[in-house]
């Protein structure tokens, strides 16, 4: 293991007995072990094969090639700042403080450099993964039996409190804390902030959900609303495909952490502020993606089929295409589009070619109205370019045209749709649905300008659902096909 001595001996005096802290989980709410797998994985996907590789060789030595690999901004990870202020209270009193960790040694110290409060830096070299009993015996060897206090947050940490004069307590469960107390004394408690119902409903972002309605569109642009056969199709098709939006959200916020640390708003989504652990999220992407493919092969071969490509553009989408300009706006309403696209696969439904013109320009409007609210975000806060992405603040102005040109277009797609045969056909009284047009002109007009004034959710569709604005013109857009559907009431 690696030693790096700052001030060995200043202070001694003041405090014979160091405190050791650990990092993991206990200095930072989440793991460099997890973070630094994350980040090569999102540099290059092929390293993804060459993990269980290095493993082969050592945890240690895994912990070493991921750490040559992974360059990160230590000022962006989720610390426990209550905890750090306590220990620099420790420190103004003389009391010596040893980052000890089981992570690799060149990311302990370019963490420990950058918080400037530990005198040394113990951590794992390569060859020695500084764990558990390893850990104890380092410990113990060094300073000797009850010859220094430690801070820690696991199990794994039990091995560590049995050989120490005093236990600090960090961020581990009631059970935990209790097996501590009879191996040595507990000096200091900091309470783990446990996720509830509400987070858990983050990390699956079930609000996003809202937008696998569109699943249920054709039924309703077909005036098949009525048929109760379908019904019980698409509700299983809604779930399967929220549950697949689920597995690619978690994946995307783990792929996106850096980027959401240096948000002001996603910086407190759970695997960004660390309430959650990266690896719940590792699991649970691939469990909820099986889930969803396996009830989409209960729904049917087509509506399987648009979900698998649906779901492999996501995946290009979040490693490549989100950093191509323009091309990432497109890509967003081609798949918001084949939420349409697999509703009408679901119910067995033919696709007019209106319905899918008039898809495209309004999500693409959507799309580009999602990227010009993240770029007057990085506008207020001083920045020249979004992290993680193509734009510079200087794009906005042409954004807005290109959004607003692509919303208008959307408007004259519906426009020329009503004076097709198809809506002779399909409404009673089709005069009456022209007045869906100044509908959606102020509509696309009123978003656009909540966005333009800083107002606008950097997710458009979840601002509509809560803009009062926005829910009048879709009951007016409803009223107004119900009134060209059924004719005046007398």
């Amino acid at each position: 293991m690696f030693y790096n001595e700052f001030n060995f001996c200043k202070g001694s005096s003041l405090n014979s007995h160091p405190l050791i802290v650990d990092l993991d989980g206990t200095l930072i709410n989440t793991d460099m072990l997890h973070e630094s797998a994350i980040g090569v994985i999102r540099n290059n996907l092929w390293n993804t094969f060459r993990i269980p590789y290095w493993l082969l060789h050592g945890k240690a030595h895994l912990k070493q090639n991921l750490a040559d690999r992974h360059d990160f901004d230590p000022r962006l990870l989720p610390y426990n700042h209550h905890f750090i202020s306590w220990l620099n209270e420790q420190r103004s009193i003389g009391r010596r403080l040893i980052l000890c960790t089981a992570s690799d040694f060149a990311l302990a110290t370019i963490i420990s450099n950058h918080l400037g409060i530990f005198d040394e830096v113990i951590a794992s070299d390569g060859v020695v993964n500084l764990a558990g009993q390893n850990k104890a015996a380092a410990l113990v060897e060094r300073f000797g039996q009850g010859g220094f206090d430690y801070a820690g947050n696991s199990h794994d940490d039990l091995a560590v409190w049995q050989y120490a004069r005093r236990a600090v307590v960090v961020n581990a469960t009631t059970k935990l804390a209790q097996k501590v107390i009879p191996a040595c004394e507990v000096e200091m408690k900091f309470p783990q902030a446990s996720p509830d119902i509400f987070i858990w409903s983050r990390v699956l972002r079930m609000h996003q959900w809202l937008k696998n309605l569109l699943l249920f569109i054709p039924l309703f642009a077909a005036h098949q609303f009525m048929n109760a056969d379908v019904w019980p199709t698409l509700i299983i098709a809604f779930l399967s495909f929220s549950l697949c939006a689920s597995s690619v959200y978690i994946s995307n916020d783990l792929l996106d952490l850096e980027s959401d640390r240096q948000h002001p708003r996603k910086c407190k989504r759970a695997f960004a502020s660390g309430l959650v652990p990266a690896w719940i999220g590792v699991l649970l992407s691939p469990l909820l993606l099986l889930s969803s493919f396996a009830l989409a092969h209960y729904v049917g071969e087509s509506f399987f089929y648009w979900l698998f490509f649906y779901f492999i553009l996501t995946c290009a989408y979040s490693f490549a295409l989100k950093r191509l300009i323009l091309v990432d706006c497109i890509t967003l309403a081609v798949l918001y589009t084949l939420r349409i696209v697999a509703g009408a696969a679901a119910a067995s439904m033919m696709l007019s070619f209106w319905l899918l013109a008039f898809a495209v320009f309004l999500f693409l409007s959507l799309a580009f109205i999602k990227r010009y609210a993240e770029l007057e975000v990085q506008v207020h806060n001083g920045k020249k370019k979004i992290h993680g992405r193509g734009y510079y603040t200087s794009d906005a102005s042409l954004i807005q045209t290109l959004g607003v040109t692509s919303g208008y277009a959307a408007v004259l797609v519906l426009a020329l749709y009503l004076n097709s045969e198809a809506v002779a056909k399909l409404y009673h009284t089709p005069e009456f649905i022209w007045g869906v047009v100044p509908v959606m002109l102020f509509w696309i007009s009123w978003m656009w300008m909540q966005a333009h004034r800083g107002e606008m959710h950097d997710d458009p569709l979840v601002f509509a659902v809560k803009d009062k604005a926005s829910l009048f013109a879709g009951v007016a857009f409803a009223a107004v096909l119900t009134l060209g559907a059924i004719g005046w009431p007398w």
